[in-house]
């Protein structure tokens, strides 16, 4: 026979009975670490949770900092040192604190009705966490398209171009915008922002759209005028706008959360993540037919939502493999990597794992596979 235990209320004297065996073993939920997630906690003392959420914000921002300020040179250079004037400030793992801040403090804070029917609790229970989803995207499409961004003009070393030039004098460019909702590489206010607050020096120093058409000029590497001012500008892909589409990400996450510990059932777990995910995909879809674009470095909101439906529609079929099927030994490598995962990303972040790797090689030094990758698929 089962036996019942009765438990009391925190708030209250009121006794609940809760069905249970006397040897049960806490089930975990293994596609959640196939499919890493956010976790969802209930806590009992707000301010302690907040203080924790804070410090646990501060300390993974930190690393970030460390990891991708610029302190480690990368693959090809295997050296390490950064000048705090042009120390990177925004990176990977500081846009997952921000969503993670952002995510913690409306699980602690933000008012939900215990009272609603588990089938619609989702909607309706946490009803105020969806108005600060909607909130921080109604922001962000203020800020990407209301903000007008002026001319602007930079500098870069002479060095950056010719590395062994004793040189320190500068190059100055000017990029003409004085516009309005740009969301190309040169005036988008995403980037408007991150000089105004961070400084153009604290950004990213090799963004993706160097590889652009436009900026491909072999003569590039001598500091030709052929290409346009912006290809020698830094750029900041998770910089300050895009984390706030970022951490509605998370909010998002937090929901699946939430239908995982509200529901009991595979199959009303199942219909409710098809249909965020599917809902999120389509309203994706029509925002990248109205002059919302697809655009991973400004993190637009249909970007956002086009990934979170397609995470969601994973971590389903994860789910299915794994938590009702049983196939664990498929995933078994995702499911270590997903326990694992901060401890493999500073590994290769730091360039631990390359030195690693690295240090195993055939007669020469440079007969390594780290050697062999570089040259050839990064060099190519």
């Amino acid at each position: 026979m089962a036996e019942y235990l009765v438990l009391e209320c925190e708030e209250g004297k009121d006794k609940v009975s809760i069905k249970s065996t006397t040897k049960r073993k806490k089930i975990r939920v293994a596609s959640l670490d196939v499919f890493r997630g956010l976790a969802v906690f209930r806590v009992s003392n707000r301010r302690v949770a907040t203080c924790k959420a804070l410090v646990k914000t501060v300390q993974l921002f930190l690393l970030g900092v460390f990891l991708q300020g610029g302190y480690f040179h990368g693959i090809t250079s295997l050296t390490f040192g950064v000048d705090l004037g042009s120390i990177r400030l925004f990176g990977i793992l500081q846009r997952i604190t921000i969503g993670y801040i952002v995510a913690a403090l409306c699980e602690i804070w933000v008012p939900y009705n215990s009272g609603t029917e588990k089938q619609v609790a989702v909607f309706k229970s946490y009803l105020l966490h969806w108005c600060v989803a909607v909130g921080l995207c109604i922001i962000y499409s203020a800020l990407l398209y209301g903000l007008y961004v002026p001319d602007w003009q930079f500098s870069v070393p002479q060095s950056t171009y010719s590395p062994s030039s004793s040189n320190n004098s500068y190059i100055s460019y000017t990029v003409n915008c004085s516009t309005r909702g740009d969301l190309g590489p040169a005036c988008n206010s995403a980037g408007m922002i991150d000089r105004y607050v961070l400084g153009i020096n604290h950004l990213y120093k090799k963004p993706v759209y160097r590889n652009l058409k436009e900026c491909s000029d072999p003569a590039i590497g001598q500091g030709s005028d052929s290409v346009p001012p912006w290809c020698h500008a830094p750029f900041d892909p998770e910089g300050i706008l895009s984390s706030i589409t970022a951490a509605v990400t998370c909010i998002i996450g937090l929901q699946y959360g939430h239908i995982l510990v509200l529901l009991e059932d595979h199959k009303d777990r199942l219909l409710h993540w098809v249909l965020l995910s599917f809902s999120f995909f389509g309203l994706g879809v029509f925002l990248s037919y109205v002059d919302i674009p697809l655009n991973k470095s400004l993190y637009t909101i249909s970007y956002m939502l086009l990934t979170s439906s397609t995470a969601g529609i994973t971590f389903c079929a994860f789910y299915i493999l794994v938590d009702i099927y049983g196939y664990r030994r498929l995933t078994s490598l995702l499911e270590w990597m997903g326990v694992h995962s901060l401890s493999i990303f500073v590994l290769i972040s730091s360039n631990l794992a390359v030195i690693a790797i690295q240090g195993f090689y055939s007669v020469s030094p440079k007969n390594n596979l780290i050697h062999w990758i570089v040259t050839c698929f990064v060099q190519k």
